[in-house]
């Protein structure tokens, strides 16, 4: 039997990277997978995709800062298919990183939008949710930056996926005794647009590498395995807790 089958799952920053590849492989183990995005032709393009491979996907546009797209999502997801099993809060930014006095306002408040306070708004809105179903499985994707390796961090974007690990903790034991779990994952590098982006030149991927002993990137499919395995009944023992899929950089 598939690992999710008969669950509906809303996936952050679906339309493409790691939220793709997670809801392309949720779909491919019998979920039901609600894409939420802000990219609306990639997201409808990965809706189709998943729909031409036999799966089940709904794309809706969602801000994941915005209280109101929330609601929205939550209410759509659950009029179409009749409940909400599984949240991924995946959505998320980075920042090149500069000293603490030269970070602007501005740049902090957003980093803690997209990076924090969309998994509060999406654990709000999804609670009810999967109250209603008798359980639930929330997946908040942090990083290591939340962990370690502090010396090299972006002050901004650490300190919101620290903040994600501890909220990750609370909602766990404060809803463990409705069967809601809520887990943490914190990948290292990826093999990556977005890590690309910031480290452009071999020169750069190499300086980072040095700091994971495996000396190489996490692939997409290293990471969805740990999500898929916090998401699915596999779990089920499960909660409060950090996954953490560094190749070793944190053993350092």
């Amino acid at each position: 039997m598939a690992r999710l089958s008969n669950k509906v799952a809303l996936v952050t920053g679906a339309a493409r990277s790691l939220g793709a590849a997670i809801a392309t492989t949720f779909a491919k183990e019998g979920a039901i997978v609600v894409l939420g995005d802000v990219t609306d032709d990639e997201g409808l393009q990965m809706q189709a995709s998943i729909q031409a491979a036999g799966g089940a996907a709904l794309y809706l546009h969602l801000d994941v800062a915005n209280e109101s797209d929330w609601i929205t999502a939550v209410r759509r997801a659950v009029e179409r298919f009749g409940k909400l099993d599984i949240l991924v809060n995946n959505a998320g930014v980075s920042i090149p990183r500069v000293p603490i006095e030269e970070r602007t306002v501005d740049e902090w408040d957003r980093m803690m939008a997209i990076n924090l306070k969309s998994v509060f708004l999406g654990t709000k809105h999804a609670l009810p949710a999967m109250r209603r179903c008798g359980a639930g499985s929330i997946v908040n994707i942090s990083s290591i930056a939340g962990l370690g390796q502090s010396q090299i961090q972006e002050p901004a974007y650490a300190t919101a996926k620290a903040a994600v690990r501890m909220f990750s903790k609370i909602t766990a034991t404060q809803h463990a005794h409705e069967k809601i779990r809520c887990n943490s994952l914190h990948p290292g590098p990826i093999d990556s647009g977005m890590l690309h982006r910031f480290m452009p030149t071999p020169e750069a991927l190499a300086k980072r590498l040095t700091r994971v002993p495996m000396g190489r990137l996490a692939t997409l499919d290293e990471i969805v395995s740990g999500i898929l395995y916090l998401a699915s009944d596999e779990s089920s023992y499960v909660t409060g807790t950090e996954l953490v899929i560094d190749g070793g950089a944190l053993a350092q």
